[in-house]
């Protein structure tokens, strides 16, 4: 399999967080891109829009991107700003996590201006799981955001930014915290995803449970019965519970959290078998007309 094409995008309509940035520099937005290995017969490739898990990078999960792109997807893979161990980390890039979901929508929109596009999915692993979930309706609670934001409950462990708190406070006002706040509430759907594939899916503890309930579009879980980072009760088993209709099932019972990104060779049967129930979950679910270039 050949190595994805990167694209630089940079997205005026949101700024970029870097401290040096001047005001009014547009927020950076790297995709991958795997080809499809054939183009199917009838019309464009369908598009999966692709998210990494916390501090992690879209390379993380090629072993995920290259078997879809076998099956004749087209795999776009964000690097997440300011939460990618490509460019480094910046808290907001770890503390607004609704913004991940606009990052997707945003390169849609630019492959549409460059080609025709199926039907379009979304998959994405741990804080991906999260974000591919919000393409399809979920939403963050702004009460529960709030009481881990003013430290009321505690934030679970996070290795990659375990300060995480203290650099927000660092770098905002009081005054201006509220505005995040209810800005973390907002509805993130993109409208052309059509079904949506959740791997180990985090923050569910964040989440608004009748966002979950209202989801109508196709959803499939996978996660690890050993996953002490995003523990299924409370995530994953969390999302499957509320949405309506979901497909879950465990990858083992021993399977870890940090199996899927690890590249360990113990790990590669249980990785492949969820590659491969990813392509079979989305030859079921993706259909419909292709989304023409250009048209917004």
């Amino acid at each position: 399999m050949s190595d994805p094409v990167i694209r630089a995008y940079t997205d005026p309509g949101r700024p970029d967080w870097s401290p040096e940035a001047v005001a009014g520099t547009p927020r950076p937005v790297r995709a991958y891109l795997w080809e499809p290995a054939a183009r199917p017969v009838g019309g464009p490739p369908p598009v999966l829009l692709m998210s990494h898990g916390t501090g992690g990078s879209a390379r993380d999960l090629a072993w995920l991107a290259e078997e879809l792109a076998l099956a004749g997807y087209l795999v776009a893979g964000v690097d997440h700003h300011g939460n990618n161990w490509v460019d480094g980390y910046l808290p907001e890039g770890f503390a607004f996590s609704w913004e991940r979901p606009r990052d997707l929508g945003f390169v849609l929109e630019r492959l549409r201006e460059e080609r025709e596009l199926g039907a379009v999915g979304a998959v994405g692993f741990s804080l991906g799981g999260y974000t591919a979930a919000a393409t399809v309706g979920a939403r963050i609670a702004p009460e529960h955001y709030r009481a881990v934001a003013e430290r009321l409950v505690p934030m679970p462990p996070l290795p990659e930014y375990p300060d995480l708190l203290d650099a927000i406070d660092a770098r905002y006002r009081p005054e201006e915290r509220e505005p995040i706040i209810r800005a973390s509430g907002a509805d993130r759907t993109v409208p052309e995803v059509a079904a949506a594939f959740l791997i180990c899916p985090g923050i569910g503890g964040l989440v608004d449970q009748a966002s979950l309930e209202a989801v109508r579009r196709p959803v499939a879980i996978r996660w690890g019965g050993a996953d002490d980072n995003s523990p299924g009760p409370g995530n994953a088993l969390y999302y499957a519970e509320h949405i309506p209709g979901a497909e879950v099932a465990c990858a083992g019972e021993e399977v870890g959290h940090y199996l899927f990104v690890d590249g360990s060779a113990s790990g590669e049967p249980v990785r492949r078998q969820v590659a491969r129930d990813a392509v079979e979950f989305f030859g079921r679910t993706l259909s419909g007309p292709a989304v023409a270039a250009g048209r917004g």
